[in-house]
């Protein structure tokens, strides 16, 4: 697959002037919660109203979507305000359905993506349809899974893709629900910069005061859109009440958030070091996070050698990281004169924790 202008057709046909916007509930609970929904986001800047009717939940026993009788409630979202209507599809069955009930976009989700099995499954049962399909990220943080699966579609003549980054699970403590690893989707878009990408900060964060900024965040880094959950009654929904936002919530962030994109050559040059600046924000950002993390283990490392009563200092020890960091930083076009400042730093920041740790 290569990139091309065409991979972003649907979504310049749209015409749109601001980024794109799928709104919604997590879950089609009933046919009056569905069409207020609608009703409330019919004239805001939303093009898509997305629905889950089938809810794979890590769990039996949870509420797992109201299933095809949903499709009818999307039919009527569609009569009575005009907006597209989007629901997400994990196998054949659920494609036939959709296609028979006219959704316009199709999204295969975090946990279909990470099987070639259930992704080519549904490739072969949308084959050559000129219906919207977006591949969320596999669960994992696989770039070429990810990519694999758009692959798939496009092999089976699908020409309006898309992608929707939701972030990716870990087993760490993190503030996320799933971690953005932002260099992931920025990798993709520097490959395949036609190829649009949503992002989904529903279900990045997990959290819905933290939406705003994930959306921001996104639209600095020249996401194409974004996929955000929306409840009138947030609290009370039926799956994921604390990652939804309200109707009139998401009309004030499409009101407040900054749209990077201007038409001038002195704009676009603004608007490309503004990307750059976004980057290197994540990077940075990632690189604190990735220090604190070794510091913990510089403590941890510290209570070790307070029981067993050994100094904190190890010369052999440290002379073998920073051989092998200016080595590996060679590597990364890093000078060995940056490197020996950089770790001396850290090694120093790493002996005041442990110090700390033999003082408790």
């Amino acid at each position: 697959m290569e990139n091309s202008k065409e991979l972003s057709t649907w979504l310049d046909d749209l015409k749109l002037e601001h980024p794109l916007v799928i709104a919604g509930p997590c879950s089609a609970e009933t046919e009056e919660q569905v069409l207020k929904i609608a009703h409330e986001l019919k004239d805001s800047d939303v093009s898509y109203f997305r629905a889950g009717i089938w809810k794979p939940r890590t769990r039996p026993g949870n509420f797992e979507g109201v299933g095809a009788l949903g499709l009818k409630w999307l039919q009527k979202v569609k009569a009575e305000t005009g907006l597209k209507t989007a629901t997400e599809v994990a196998n054949r069955a659920h494609v036939e359905l959709a296609l028979e009930h006219d959704i316009d976009l199709l999204w295969i989700g975090a946990r279909s993506t990470v099987s070639p099995f259930i992704v080519q499954e549904i490739a072969d049962a949308l084959e050559g349809t000129d219906k919207v399909v977006l591949i969320k990220n596999p669960v994992n943080p696989d770039l070429a899974l990810w990519l694999g699966a758009v692959e798939r579609l496009s092999s089976a003549n699908i020409k309006n893709l898309g992608v929707i980054h939701r972030g990716f699970s870990t087993y760490e403590k993190s503030k996320y629900r799933n971690n953005p690893e932002w260099q992931l989707a920025i990798e993709l878009q520097t490959r395949f910069p036609d190829l649009p990408l949503i992002n989904d900060p529903s279900h990045i964060t997990g959290r819905r005061d933290m939406v705003f900024d994930v959306c921001q965040t996104a639209l600095d880094l020249n996401f194409d859109g974004l996929m955000i959950e929306t409840h009138y009654d947030p609290d009370n929904a039926w799956s994921d009440a604390a990652q939804q936002i309200t109707p009139k919530t998401l009309i004030q962030y499409t009101k407040d958030l900054k749209i990077r994109k201007e038409s001038t050559t002195e704009a676009d040059y603004t608007s490309e070091l503004q990307n750059l600046r976004a980057q290197i924000d994540v990077a940075d950002n990632q690189l604190l996070d990735t220090l604190g993390k070794r510091m913990k283990v510089a403590e941890a490392i510290g209570a070790l050698k307070k029981e067993k009563n050994v100094a904190v200092l190890q010369s052999k020890r440290w002379n073998e990281i920073l051989g092998k960091m200016v080595l590996e930083g060679e590597q990364h076009n890093l000078s060995e004169e940056f490197i020996l400042k950089l770790f001396k730093a850290i090694h120093q920041e790493s002996i005041n924790h442990q110090k700390q740790i033999l003082k408790s």
